[in-house]
């Protein structure tokens, strides 16, 4: 049963792998996508710290426990930046975050600066492409000029026209960007790990710009390959386990 066991368990991490391979291979062009990686774990030391069998002679540490996932993380390195000259287009040059809301009120970070106004109740807002408001450095909702008013952004995200300023755009860091977790649309939220959010006074914004993924393709396919292959070798390892055991089933 060991023997099917250590098969299955790689033939589930693989695909685990081949799905997070997949999705970055899918946001290769996704303003602010950030490439994901599966780690394992050493199976031979899990099975040394805790033994298959409390008999030290019959246990056979070399026998190892199957496949075992570490943890998926998130490579926050940052993107090149991509010209569109478009005005409600931000590029972050640094380690921050934009801090956005949902209608729910949940509040999640993002590095995808492609934004757009929304009118609510005859007030216009800076909301991104799903329509999650941008939030300033205190937390509050940006309200925008009108449409056909000529407006400048400052590098440290100051909104303001010829009649005054209209906001700032808040940028945010954490101690620990790894800890955060994804919540879809390019947007996280943040844990314990990642700890709480801070002004970021540091990054700095580039208007007319966005962030590319930072997907490399070249490195994503080789690993699609390494991992097809693994799965293919697992899936063998199965199938050969499955005869293997049949035939002594059958001579009984």
């Amino acid at each position: 049963m060991q023997s099917l066991f250590t098969a299955a368990s790689g033939l589930s991490s693989q695909q685990k792998r081949l799905d997070t391979l997949a999705s970055n291979i899918a946001n290769v062009s996704t303003p602010g996508y950030k490439s994901t990686r599966v780690d394992f774990k050493d199976s031979l030391y899990s099975t040394m710290d805790n033994p298959v069998l409390d008999n030290d002679v019959e246990n056979n540490l070399l026998g190892g426990c199957g496949v075992n996932l570490d943890a998926t993380n998130i490579d926050f390195r940052q993107g090149i930046g991509m010209d569109t000259g478009i005005p409600l287009d931000f590029f972050i040059e640094g380690d921050g975050f934009f801090q956005v809301q949902k209608e729910n009120g949940e509040v999640l970070y993002t590095r995808s600066g492609s934004f757009k106004t929304a009118a609510i109740d005859d007030v216009s807002y800076l909301v991104t492409a799903q329509g999650y408001f941008v939030l300033d450095d205190g937390g509050n909702r940006i309200m925008m000029p009108e449409s056909n008013t000529e407006f400048s952004i400052s590098d440290k995200g100051s909104i303001s026209t010829l009649d005054g300023e209209y906001g700032t755009i808040g940028l945010f860091r954490f101690s620990n960007p790894g800890g955060l977790m994804p919540s879809g649309d390019t947007c996280y939220s943040e844990t314990a790990a990642s700890g709480a959010s801070e002004n970021d006074g540091n990054s700095v914004i580039v208007q007319g710009k966005l962030e590319n993924s930072n997907v490399d393709l070249a490195q994503e396919l080789t690993l699609l390959i390494r991992s097809q292959r693994a799965y293919s070798l697992a899936s063998r390892a199965l199938t050969t386990s499955d005869d293997m055991m049949g035939l002594a089933n059958n001579m009984h």
